[in-house]
């Protein structure tokens, strides 16, 4: 791999802008959102400088507001976010010699979808200042957009809170639209978690199930259909992303 002396903090602030950018609106939400679900506003904001998972998050104030117990929020945030520990491990073949244990776990904490794209994009290797670098910003962004939308949610008139509130939904249709297209896998998992949550949600016989043991149920049901109908190798997911 080539030189690492391009790969500074200053080049991974400005890298890690557009990302920080993105999740401002998206934070936002996420605060009006939790603090709609009776989660205080001090609560919703250490949520969000403790973990930088949209997705988890969501479901996890949707676990909380409901009254779930423990185990049922950790089998849901292990499966929502076990995508970040396979990113990890992939993102571990560039860092550079640099790179100790205590810079792995530090750096570990700030792996998202976006900050992982960028990251692996990078032609050399990764040292550990162009990682937090990448990092800070979006997780300043982060916490100061769920900050923003928890304290000043409240003020907002009840018709724009609602039409916030559905913002964070569009947000994951947008993720999931683009990559559908391009596999029929992808596509095949999407619409049987959708089915499998609409069965869940309103046929009377499992009105009992919680929305973190859907979650559980839904996601473990279309991934093992989707690995089992549209298995992929190494090569060929490469190519999908």
């Amino acid at each position: 791999m080539s030189d690492t002396t391009q790969l500074t903090y200053k080049k991974g602030l400005r890298d890690g802008l557009p990302i920080a950018l993105g999740y401002l609106s998206v934070s936002f939400t996420f605060g009006i959102t939790a603090v709609g679900m009776g989660i205080p506003p001090i609560a919703a904001i250490l949520i969000s400088m403790t973990n930088l998972t949209s997705a988890g998050q969501v479901q996890g104030v949707s676990i909380i507001a409901a009254g779930g117990g423990y185990i049922e929020m950790a089998l849901a945030q292990l499966i929502i976010n076990m995508r970040y520990a396979l990113m990890g491990i992939s993102l571990s073949q560039k860092l550079s010699k640099k790179y100790t244990l205590p810079h792995r776990i530090i750096s570990s904490f700030g792996i998202t979808d976006e900050i992982f794209a960028v990251a692996s994009g990078q032609k050399s290797e990764i040292a550990p200042r162009y990682m937090y670098g990448l990092i800070t910003l979006p997780y300043i962004f982060w916490a100061a957009g769920t900050a923003t939308g928890a304290l000043l949610g409240a003020v907002l008139p009840e018709s724009v809170q609602a039409a916030l509130g559905i913002a964070i939904y569009g947000m994951f249709i947008a993720i999931v639209i683009p990559p559908a297209k391009k596999s029929r896998g992808i596509l095949m998992v999407a619409v049987t978690a959708c089915a499998l949550s609409c069965i869940i949600k309103y046929v009377p016989v499992f009105s009992y199930i919680s929305s973190g043991v859907s979650v559980i149920i839904c996601t473990v049901i279309a991934a093992a259909l989707g690995a089992a109908l549209f298995p992929q190798d190494i090569g060929e997911a490469a190519e999908n992303e």
